[in-house]
C-alpha cells in the first residue's frame, strides 16, 4: 500500500512539473512575441520623415532646409502614402516654405495641384532615383532688399522605365525674423541667369 502511494505521489509531481514547464513556456512565448512586434517594428520611411519636429528641431542651414525638403519629395514620388499621410507631408513641406511663397500657394489649390502632380509622375512609371545636393560651400548668399537670400542648387536624376534623366533646381530661400531659412521660390538651372545675385 505505502509502495502505491509513493508511486502515485511521483507521477502526480512529474505531471504538475511538466504542466508548470507548459505554462511558464507559453507564457514566455507570448511575452517574447509582443515584445517582438513593438520594439522590433522600424517606422516607414513616410512615418520617419514625419516624426521631424520643426518647431524645435528647425534645419540650420539653407542646404539641410532642402535636405529635409528632399526627403519629403522622395515620398511624395517614391512612396505609398495614405490621404492622411500625404496631407500631414504636404503640411511639412509648407512649413518650409516662406510667408510670400505660402500666401501665393493657398492650401486647397495646393494640395489639388500637388495629388495630381504625383498621380501624373506615377501614372508615367517615374521614380526619383538619386538626389545630388550641392555642398554648404557652394551655397550663394547674398543680401536684398533688406533680406538675406541663399541659392542652392540640387540635381535630380528620373528613372522612367530603363530611362533615366536629369535635371537641375536652383532654390532660393530667405532668412525670416526667426533665422530659419525658408523656401522662397525655385526653378530649373537652365531658366536663371548665371552669375546674378538676383532672382
Amino acid at each position: 500500500m505505502k509502495k502505491k502511494k509513493g508511486k502515485f505521489t511521483t507521477q502526480t509531481t512529474i505531471v504538475i512539473m511538466i504542466l508548470i514547464v507548459i505554462v511558464v513556456g507559453y507564457y514566455c512565448y507570448l511575452v517574447n512575441r509582443s515584445n517582438r512586434s513593438t520594439d522590433e517594428r522600424t517606422p516607414t520611411t513616410v512615418e520617419d520623415v514625419l516624426l521631424r519636429d520643426l518647431e524645435n528641431y528647425y534645419p540650420s542651414s539653407p542646404t539641410q532646409v532642402i535636405r529635409y525638403y528632399n526627403s519629403i519629395i522622395k515620398c511624395f514620388y517614391n512612396e505609398e502614402c495614405s490621404r492622411e499621410q500625404l496631407e500631414e507631408l504636404a503640411r511639412k513641406a509648407r512649413d518650409l516654405y516662406d510667408q510670400e511663397l505660402l500666401d501665393n500657394n493657398e492650401w486647397d489649390t495646393y494640395i489639388f495641384n500637388l495629388e495630381k502632380e504625383i498621380q501624373d509622375f506615377k501614372n508615367n512609371n517615374r521614380k526619383i532615383s538619386n538626389i545630388s545636393l550641392a555642398s554648404s560651400i557652394d551655397v550663394d548668399e547674398f543680401t536684398q532688399d533688406g533680406y538675406r537670400f541663399a541659392k542652392v542648387r540640387c540635381a535630380y536624376n528620373i528613372l522612367q522605365g530603363r530611362d533615366s534623366s536629369s535635371t537641375i533646381q536652383v532654390y532660393l530661400l530667405r532668412r525670416d525674423e526667426n533665422r530659419h531659412w525658408k523656401i522662397y521660390g525655385w526653378d530649373l538651372a537652365e531658366n536663371l541667369d548665371d552669375g546674378s545675385g538676383e532672382d
